[in-house]
């Protein structure tokens, strides 16, 4: 599923970032350009990036 319509970026692309090691929305988007032109899908990001996280705090 699409995140960001605008620069075509997947949920599978923001996942990808944060297992590389993208902890922020901006690391997100200066990898995949999500976010850069009307910034609709920062939340969407954002809600990837708290779920990871909190993924991450379980393990």
């Amino acid at each position: 599923m699409y995140v960001c319509i605008c620069q075509a970026v997947t949920e599978d692309e923001v996942h990808a970032c944060v297992a590389a090691g993208a902890r922020t929305a901006r690391q997100v988007r200066d990898i995949t350009g999500a976010g850069r032109d009307c910034a609709t899908c920062i939340r969407k990001v954002c809600a990837i990036l708290k779920r990871s996280e909190e993924l991450v705090g379980t393990a």
